[in-house]
């Protein structure tokens, strides 16, 4: 039966999507999507990040174009801060906005749920007073494939009953703070190494097997009441009979997550469909429409002007056409009008631009000490810790760190290329700089920045065997197996009696196709600078290293 679209029905529709956009300040094109597509949640990512006030002010201007344009709620406004390696509104080299604080899998490495409560609690604080109120975070993904090429480290580990205890800490520390959680990307992306930015991730697991593992995380924090949760692009064939994603399908998101797990009455957010997963076979335009019809709440799409337009007018003609029920987006508005009552607050509160400097400054000041108290409790020692000798700081110490390469595009910017404040990185990477000045505070250093073409020649092998203590970084090295390659003609050149100190920098799982390498090594489960500053001080005996890895290591062990 066709309907008969009418302004309260477009306005309706317009509330079931998030949507990005590009600048420091609000483009025309965001004021169209406001104003004339009545788009009800606005995501804001790295790109839209410049300093606190600046988003302060962004998001006022956002909340006010949607009050003159008739909004009857405020916008619901996202950001993905799952801290770590995916932080977007996290302070960088070049601008100072919100805390860097620990990923997931660092915080699990300290095998504290309390601490990391309590810096959801202050990263929801900071959130709150710059203007957002929905945080698309904790990661709930158990990593089970250490290949995984674009979760790693942002998971709490291996362990689903561990996993589920962190999320359920994670999305409670943001709650109190009215910040709407997001667990994500159900119902899991922790067993594949297909990267669903690229392609379509293919989950071949029993529900017995899904029930034992990947759910754990997600029923956790369903029965702790979690506002929203957000669906993943991967095909799981034994539960859908196909290889529909996830996130398109009546499947998985009506009959197991509302239905078999118990999520009836909160927010089901799409992950990003433009996503090669979605787009490359449906499009995000028809993805949006799937997306609605498997029983999501919001449909995400982040960067492009085309396919916002796109999404929103075809959900006009499904509608219209009956192929998509006005019932049930009008039971679905009602959820989402729910959560933006419980998180967004009034006209007045999100129009309001003051920020209390004093007040920011010793936020600020409380939230750097508890972050650097846990990244000090985040580094691991995998090996014999007898044989791990600290280093001097007397030394002359030669620093290896690998060229950036990208990583995924989480981690990296949408585009994927690899950027800071908009222009392509150094070889080296500002946290890596960042690391080779921590060790030149402690010793005299000289700092090389090695890649796949680098080679020992007759200069860098006398630079080798002149040096007192050389440290070796690596950055997943078991994929980019060229580092351990190098590192092997490193140690080839290198004296026996000359100290040597290895540090995984990102994931654990470095050296375990490296047998012959079995010296112990550090990892500080990610490469931002607060984490290898915190290696720094191990590295140089200031501090033990105290983390716990918290995935299974083939043959290795991890030592307080």
């Amino acid at each position: 039966m066709s309907t008969q679209l009418t302004d309260e029905i477009k306005r309706n529709i317009g509330q079931h999507f998030v949507f990005g956009f590009h600048g420091h300040v609000v483009s025309d094109d965001v004021k169209t999507l406001i104003r004339d597509y009545h788009v009800g949640s606005i995501i804001l990512m790295k790109r839209n990040v410049q300093s606190f006030h600046q988003v302060r002010n962004l998001v006022c201007d956002l909340q006010q174009i949607a009050k003159d344009a008739g909004h009857t709620r405020p916008l619901l406004i996202g950001i993905d801060q799952e801290n770590g390696l995916v932080s977007a509104f996290s302070s960088t080299a070049t601008y100072e906005a919100g805390t860097q604080f620990p990923g997931a899998m660092a915080l699990a490495a300290t095998g504290s749920v309390d601490l990391a409560e309590k810096i959801a609690i202050a990263t929801g604080r900071e959130l709150r007073l710059a203007g957002v109120n929905w945080a698309y975070s904790p990661v709930a993904d158990v990593n089970s494939d250490p290949r995984n090429p674009v979760i790693g480290v942002r998971s709490f580990g291996d362990n689903p009953e561990d996993v589920g205890k962190f999320v359920v800490a994670v999305s409670r520390g943001l709650t109190s703070t009215g910040i709407a959680p997001s667990p994500k990307h159900f119902p899991g992306h922790g067993d594949t190494h297909v990267d669903s930015h690229l392609a379509l991730p293919c989950i071949d697991k029993s529900k017995d097997l899904l029930v034992a593992t990947e759910l754990v995380p997600f029923q956790a924090a369903i029965d702790d009441h979690v506002a929203s949760i957000m669906t993943g692009h991967m095909a799981l064939p034994q539960l859908v009979g196909d290889e529909t994603p996830s996130s398109l399908s009546f499947a998985i998101t009506t009959v197991l997550l509302r239905d078999e797990l118990g999520f009836r009455d909160s927010v089901i957010v799409t992950d990003c469909l433009e996503m090669e997963a979605v787009a490359e076979k449906y499009g995000s335009e028809r993805s949006a429409v799937m997306s609605f019809q498997a029983g999501a709440d919001i449909a995400m799409i982040c960067h492009t002007m085309s396919r916002h337009r796109g999404s929103v007018e075809l959900t006009y003609e499904a509608v219209a056409s009956g192929e998509l029920s006005l019932d049930t987006l009008r039971a679905s508005e009602a959820r989402i009008s729910a959560l933006k009552d419980r998180f967004v607050g009034s006209w007045e509160e999100v129009l309001s631009r003051g920020i209390d400097d004093a007040q920011l400054a010793l936020l600020r000041e409380q939230n750097a000490a508890l972050s650097a108290q846990a990244y000090s409790s985040a580094i691991a020692l995998v090996g014999d810790p007898v044989s791990f000798r600290p280093l001097s700081t007397t030394t002359n110490v030669l620093v290896f760190t690998p060229v950036m390469e990208s990583l995924n595009r989480a981690v990296d910017d949408a585009e994927g290329v690899l950027r800071e404040a908009g222009r392509v990185r150094n070889t080296a990477g500002p946290s890596y700089l960042a690391f080779a000045d921590s060790v030149a505070r402690r010793a005299l250093r000289e700092h090389i920045v090695y890649s796949s073409a680098t080679t020992v020649t007759a200069e860098l092998k006398l630079s080798i065997e002149s040096a007192s203590a050389v440290i070796f970084t690596t950055r997943n090295a078991d994929r980019s197996t060229w580092q351990i390659d190098f590192l092997r003609a490193v140690l080839g050149a290198l004296p026996p009696s000359t100290p040597r100190v290895l540090l995984a920098s990102c994931a654990p799982y470095d050296f375990l196709n490296a047998p012959d390498i079995d010296s112990p090594y550090l990892v500080s489960f990610e490469f931002t600078a607060p984490a290898l500053e915190a290696a720094a001080a191990v590295i140089f005996g200031e501090v033990q290293a105290k983390g716990i890895v918290p995935v299974k290591l083939e043959g290795k062990s991890a030592h307080r």
